[in-house]
């Protein structure tokens, strides 16, 4: 199993970035490439590049901000997902953290890019609003 993660920080207070994080069916409003994001159950399933994928909520806890997830279906061929998504408090605002692990190991740092990106698209968002 590879395990990676990627941050930023944000000049908004964590109240406000948590806010968009927090919301499991909102990942298109700031995730850049998500064209659609529909919520069944505890599943979102997201339309990307016309591909499908699903992902279930495996924890969110409001008091800590942090949230967790995993890709339960995708045409990766994925063996193993769970990433995790924190907010804390930074200098000035807030220090977002995304971690991820991941198997086959190989996919490890195409999936720390790409979330790398959407941390960017949540600074834009949050620091925007």
């Amino acid at each position: 199993m590879a395990s990676g993660s990627t941050e930023t920080d944000i000049a908004r207070d964590p109240a406000a970035v948590w806010a968009i994080v927090r919301e499991f069916g909102g990942l298109d409003t700031w995730m850049p490439g998500i064209d659609a994001c529909e919520i069944e159950g505890d599943d979102r399933v997201l339309s990307t590049m016309g591909i499908s994928v699903r992902k279930r909520l495996v924890a969110r806890d409001d008091d800590k901000r942090v949230i967790t997830y995993s890709i339960v279906e995708s045409p990766m061929n994925l063996e193993h997902h769970e990433a995790t998504i924190r907010v804390d408090d930074g200098d000035g605002g807030s220090h977002v953290t995304y971690d991820v692990s991941v198997v086959p190991d190989q996919l490890l740092d195409m999936l720390v890019q790409t979330y790398g990106q959407a941390l960017d698209a949540l600074k834009a968002k949050a620091e925007a609003s």
